[in-house]
């Protein structure tokens, strides 16, 4: 018997600049052989060319796709309420499914507590339904692979957008010295960073500080 499935996934959890965005896809049980014909696997170990080929393939072949992208104003307005990124990740993941229409859901769960992030999840839904929530499940599930290409396809769409406005500032990641680069030159020169900066990030944080010690020392 076929139904519907839909995975859910993330991209952008660790970046100090830019949006975590969410995507659910949901297909007919049986067109998962069709995702493995075409080599869906998790998002990173794929090129930036090839993820935005598949991404347009499983958008022809989804019967829905929702995306929805957390600002960076809005992670750090509720990690100033001292929520944790787990929690938010799994309201978030709750507001795509509430979106969706599906039977079972495959989720990647980013709490070390897999189960626990499933009942956070479950909690939220409007209509309560089967959720599976594993680590790594986009090594597991090719509907969680395709929903982790749908996400980082958009994440990188809005960091070439915010290259264009705010130049060049890498990938994001706090280990990326060009995003390290772009920060010190920032807030060097204006002070305090641009709304697509996480200002509530350990980095950003101690870009910020050593700034304001210099300025008290010139």
């Amino acid at each position: 018997m076929t139904h519907q499935i839909v995975g859910v996934d993330e991209a952008g959890r660790g970046p100090v600049i830019g949006p975590l965005v969410i995507a659910g896809v949901v297909i007919i049980s049986s067109q998962e052989d069709t995702l493995i014909e075409w080599g869906i696997r998790d998002s990173k170990t794929l090129s930036s060319r090839r993820r935005e080929l598949l991404a347009q393939r499983v958008y022809n072949l989804a019967n829905r796709v929702e995306v929805l992208e957390i600002s960076a104003k809005e992670i750090d307005a509720e990690r100033k309420k001292k929520r944790s990124l787990n929690v938010l990740e799994a309201e978030w993941m709750a507001k795509v499914l509430n979106k969706l229409k599906w039977d079972v859901a495959y989720v990647d769960a980013s709490d070390v507590n897999a189960e626990r992030y499933g009942r956070i999840i479950f909690s939220q839904l409007t209509t309560p339904r089967k959720i599976v929530s594993e680590h790594k499940a986009d090594s597991t599930y090719p509907i969680v692979a395709a929903a982790s290409i749908i996400a980082k396809v958009r994440r990188d769409q809005r960091i070439r957008e915010f290259h264009q406005k705010y130049g060049d500032f890498g990938s994001g990641y706090p280990n990326d010295p060009k995003t390290r680069r772009f920060l010190v030159g920032w807030i060097r020169k204006n002070s305090e960073f641009p709304e697509i900066v996480r200002k509530s990030w350990e980095t950003a944080r101690e870009i910020s500080a050593t700034n304001r010690q210099g300025s008290l020392t010139d």
